[in-house]
């Protein structure tokens, strides 16, 4: 991957509602990801299944920083 589609991937999760982030199982928070980023941004069919795999590993990472997100939201 990319270091621009690495950029893009994490800049598409801090602007995804915590809330959204966190009521999804699995499979759609992977999917609701991807959709996001579009065809546009994964232009090759290797490219897109690096960044599912991607995304696969680092589910926990993804909803503990949307669960910080949230508790930081409540706090300030």
């Amino acid at each position: 991957m990319t270091p621009f589609l690495l950029r893009r991937f994490w800049f598409t999760v801090e602007n995804t509602q915590a809330s959204l982030l966190l009521k999804l199982d699995d499979a759609a928070l992977v999917q609701c990801l991807m959709r996001q980023l579009g065809p546009q941004t994964l232009d090759d069919r290797t490219q897109a299944d690096a960044l599912q795999h991607y995304i696969v590993t680092r589910v926990n990472l993804i909803r503990d920083l949307a669960q910080q997100r949230l508790g930081d939201y409540q706090v300030g």
